[in-house]
């Protein structure tokens, strides 16, 4: 499980993630359906900014074996980030 740490001057809490919500997000982020929509829905926006960005394919197949070998590195701190104000923010396996 993931667990994210926010914590600023007022306040602070824990965000636990599941690795399946991890195995879901990757399910639509990979789906036939997501990025080509994103694409269109920012096209506009893009070419306001005078950008040019296609989000690629993402390929479900290769992201699963990634995520179920994270299990094995239980308590790994991937993110660990303070800003001068005082704001923390922690990422850990």
């Amino acid at each position: 499980m993931l667990q994210l740490k926010v914590k600023t001057k007022d306040v602070r809490f824990t965000i636990p993630l599941p690795y399946a919500i991890l195995h879901i997000g990757i399910a639509i982020l990979s789906s036939k359906f997501f990025r080509p929509n994103v694409n269109r829905w920012t096209k506009d926006y893009l070419a306001e900014k005078n950008w040019s960005y296609m989000i690629p394919p993402i390929d479900k197949k290769l992201l699963k074996p990634f995520v179920s070998e994270l299990k094995n590195y239980k308590g790994l701190l991937l993110v660990d980030v303070k800003a001068k104000d005082g704001t923390e923010v922690r990422v850990r396996l």
